[in-house]
């Protein structure tokens, strides 16, 4: 038996591995776009499949699509959303165009499958379920790839929020441990006012707290389908009601609340919905770049630098220096934080290269927002709880930076004026003394007032030292 069959398509024959359950426009795409190797993402799979699976349902119901094949490409649609068949979703992202080769990709997939539910070989000359005519009744491309770009995202949301809550909840626990200890602040990578740990650790809390709030705001455009609106937004080929149809059944599939375009027109041309949400994403990846730079450099040492924190012991840190750790999870969320603005940087791009009714560039859309989800997950979860969770303080070492610290005198300008200030500084810094010794020596201050006005923990809590 020969390990391939024969199919066609309206350009002529190819040959299909025996057993895939595509057929020959999926061939076509994996022998013309043997680009990177990559494979859809499952949230891509799931999105295009519920399509699917909703729309042979509400196609039945319609009395537009008979029952029994409707129910046949119901249950294929059930098994791959389950995790099955998905080793037959073998398009490159990188491919023509709107991404008609992934449609058709899930098209021959839940067409083959269906036949076989009802009886019938991959390769029978009178399979019932045709994979144009009934799995992509009343669909385009043109619809069904903006709507799965929007559900895939989506469908991931939560995860994705829970796994910022998860770092925001273990960095605000480490900001409470640390709220006694009193540092040295540094702005412009030089010594500044004191500063208390906590209240440093807390900010990068703060900002990611704030970073998901703007996820789960910019989602809400994503919520918009446009299903419905077939090749260019009018709707041919679709029952009047089919576009609520759609909605609502995807929404009750899916458990994700959905609403219905106001535009179907602007919701195929625009991809502005994706956009904002890619960017909102880069949004996060940033302060997650600015909080694991932070890390590496609080860690440095731990003799030679500045070791105010120690990281978790996770492996060996070197090949050829033994006892050698390094900050890797801190690493790792680098690498990870700049592929996904990398990603971003692409979408915007993409977003930007549409023309008249329809993006072209949405296969790699699609693929960089789940891509960009995926990363940011797993980075942020592995850094949370594999670094944050067992980030450790140094307390003397934070303790003898503070003591040297000549920029302590900022809380005596009130009392000595700026330009003593500046000069109990410079002394204090030349001669390797304290700000104390050098106050005293030039008779600036009496003991006990200097004292009280230079409390470090006091400085932490702003006001005007008298």
């Amino acid at each position: 038996m020969s390990d391939y069959r024969i199919e066609a398509d309206s350009i002529g024959e190819v040959r299909v591995p025996r057993e895939a359950l595509y057929a020959a426009q999926t061939q076509r795409a994996r022998e013309n776009f043997p680009i990177s190797g990559m494979k859809p993402w499952p949230a891509f799979i799931w999105s295009i499949t519920l399509i699917k699976r909703a729309a042979a349902e509400v196609n039945m119901d319609l009395g537009l699509l008979d029952a029994e094949l409707a129910r046949a490409i119901i249950a294929a649609g059930d098994e791959i959303l389950a995790g099955q068949h998905h080793e037959h979703f073998v398009v490159d992202p990188f491919q023509a165009g709107a991404g008609t080769s992934h449609n058709m990709n899930a098209n021959e997939v839940m067409a083959n499958r269906a036949n076989q539910l009802l009886g019938y070989a991959v390769d029978a000359a009178d399979k019932p379920v045709h994979p144009n005519d009934h799995v992509n009744m009343a669909q385009s491309t043109n619809d069904t790839i903006p709507t799965a770009i929007r559900l895939g995202a989506l469908w991931r949301l939560d995860e994705l929020l829970e796994t910022l809550a998860r770092f925001v909840s273990v960095t605000r626990g480490k900001a409470a441990e640390w709220d006694d200890v009193v540092k040295t602040g540094r702005t412009h990578l030089q010594d500044a006012v004191p500063i208390r740990l906590g209240q440093e650790v807390g900010a990068w809390a703060t900002a990611i707290e704030r970073g998901g709030d703007k996820v789960k705001f910019a989602a809400e455009g994503l919520r918009r389908l446009g299903i419905g609106g077939t090749a260019a937004g009018t709707g041919l080929n679709a029952h009047p009601q089919y576009h609520a149809r759609m909605v609502a059944k995807l929404s009750a599939l899916s458990g994700i609340r959905l609403v219905e375009s106001d535009d179907l027109f602007e919701s195929m041309q625009s991809m502005q919905d994706a956009v904002f949400f890619s960017a909102a994403l880069r949004n996060l990846a940033m302060d997650f770049t600015r909080i694991a730079n932070d890390v590496r450099l609080l860690s440095a040492g731990p003799t030679t630098g500045i070791a105010e924190l120690t990281c978790p012991t996770v492996q060996p840190g070197s090949s050829i220096m033994p006892g050698k750790v390094n900050p890797v999870l801190a690493e790792m969320l680098n690498q990870a934080m700049y592929h996904v603005m990398g990603d971003d940087s692409t979408v915007n791009l993409c977003g930007a290269a549409g023309q008249f009714e329809l993006n072209v560039m949405m296969p790699v859309i699609a693929h960089n927002l789940n891509e960009m989800m995926q990363v940011m997950i797993g980075a942020v979860g592995a850094f949370t709880d594999k670094l944050m969770a067992g980030l450790a303080v140094n307390r003397e070492r934070t303790e003898s930076w503070l003591a040297r610290n000549p920029i302590l005198v900022t809380a005596l300008n009130p009392i000595i004026g700026y330009n003593n200030g500046a000069k109990v500084a410079k002394q204090a810094l030349a001669e390797g003394k304290s700000v104390r010794e050098v106050v005293l020596e030039l008779g600036l201050m009496e003991a006990a007032e200097l004292d009280a006005a230079l409390d470090a923990r006091a400085m932490t809590e702003g006001g005007i030292a008298e």
